[in-house]
């Protein structure tokens, strides 16, 4: 009776492996003629016996698995991830092995499926289609778990589409991986064209110039993203409601990295987001002292100024903004708009006045004061717009100064650009 057991089993087995080598067959069959629905239909049979096969076998059946699923890689993003796993399911088991016989070919697929899944990225990317760009460098981070800056665009563009969700779950994996965002970029100039083009790595660039199609190789250091980063993590907390969980974001990051002028600004514009500007304030007052040339921190801090009604202040900073940066166009412009807000009174009382001598003279007082408040604020403004030619505030602002100051043919001119600009949005 046991013998007859023993006998029962054994052909159990042959029959289980017959079946499992039929499947795969079948499998590979339809792969090879791009059937790749019937691909799949003889893996899903087959998987269910499959744990009974040697390794020699399982990684055959996950080799082709992956073949399946992929198949010419215009598939969805769930069965590339079955591919993927598949994949590496087949590697691990020849690793274990010893024997790599499909080892480098699936190296060389996922190669492949690398880069489509990258070009995808960039063309939903360009087609503004966000989420389904964020999915494929998901994807593409998954395939390559060292190229963290994968995970870094999924998570930027699940926030340009506002699912917070998505990128909350990503920037916070980047933070608890450590990822900063530190390296270099790698340009060269196409002489073809003589654009400057950027390169994947410094080998692919390097290639290029030797090629000869390639000129003027140069390496641009990357700036840290760990503070964007947090701050980004902080800031949808706030926009969840949660601002215990934004402010214990960033003091945890503070408390990590205290010198750390970027974590000190991001939380400045935390506080700043969530109302507190008398916090906002003291911490960019801070940030001044770290970095005192920083013409941004400046204008930033004449900004709450001149919100709070401290005008003198206000113009103290903007005066700093543009002296340690005189291109800086919205500090010159936020200037002007300083200058020109201290007209209202003098127009209120102008208004008030009544048509007696004495009227009329403290009224030509009053217009006078008002047109050297406009002549201040001319040199400033025309600085603003050369900086930013297509400022229609700018120039909306001009030609009514202009027009007040009874300057006509600055006001002709400038009435032609405001319409050149007006037309060009439409």
């Amino acid at each position: 009776m046991k013998k007859l057991i023993v006998v029962a089993l054994a052909l159990l087995v042959g029959t289980l492996s017959f079946a499992q080598k039929n499947e795969l067959k079948t499998a590979e069959k339809a792969i090879k003629s791009g059937n790749y629905a019937d691909a799949k239909s003889a893996i899903q049979s087959a998987e269910s016996l499959i744990g009974a096969a040697d390794d020699k076998m399982k990684a055959k059946f996950y080799f082709l698995k992956g073949k399946a699923f992929y198949a010419t890689g215009s598939v969805s993003n769930e069965d590339v991830g079955k591919a993927i796993e598949s994949f590496d399911k087949a590697k691990s088991i020849e690793a274990s092995a010893g024997k790599l016989k499909y080892t480098e070919d699936i190296n060389k697929i996922k190669s492949d499926m690398l880069s489509s899944i990258l070009t995808k990225a960039q063309t939903d990317l360009q087609n503004k289609e966000y989420m389904k760009s964020s999915a494929n460098f998901e994807q593409a981070y998954k395939m390559s778990p060292s190229d963290t800056l994968y995970l870094y665009y999924a998570a930027s563009t699940a926030v340009t589409a506002q699912d917070y969700v998505v990128s909350l779950k990503h920037y916070e994996n980047l933070r608890d991986l450590g990822y900063n965002g530190e390296g270099y970029q790698y340009y060269a100039m196409n002489k073809a064209t003589g654009q400057e083009e950027l390169f994947d790595s410094n080998l692919l660039r390097d290639a290029a110039v030797t090629s000869g199609e390639y000129i003027v190789p140069k390496d641009k250091k990357t700036a840290s993203k760990y503070a964007e980063i947090v701050k980004n993590i902080a800031l949808i907390h706030l926009s969840n409601g949660d601002n215990e969980k934004a402010l214990d974001a960033m003091k945890v990051a503070r408390d990590q990295n205290p010198d750390d002028l970027g974590l000190l600004i991001s939380e400045a514009n935390v506080q700043l987001k969530m109302g507190n500007q008398a916090r906002f304030k003291e911490l960019m007052e801070e940030a001044t002292t770290k970095d005192p040339d920083n013409a941004e921190l400046q204008y930033n801090l004449g900004v709450i100024a001149a919100e709070g009604g401290e005008t003198e202040a206000a113009r103290s900073y903007y005066e700093k903004a543009i002296a340690l940066d005189p291109s800086y166009a919205d500090a010159y412009n936020n200037m002007a708009v300083l200058i020109l807000g201290t007209e209202s009174d003098i127009v209120e009382e102008m208004n008030s006045l009544g048509t007696s001598s004495a009227d009329n003279k403290r009224y030509d007082e009053l217009r006078a004061k008002r047109t050297n408040i406009y002549e201040t604020a001319i040199p400033f403004l025309e600085t603003a717009l050369k900086l930013k030619p297509n400022s229609i505030n700018a120039a909306q602002t001009l030609m009514n100064i202009y027009s007040a100051t009874s300057q006509t043919d600055k006001f002709k001119a400038m009435k032609a650009k405001l319409e050149e600009l007006q037309a060009g949005e439409n």
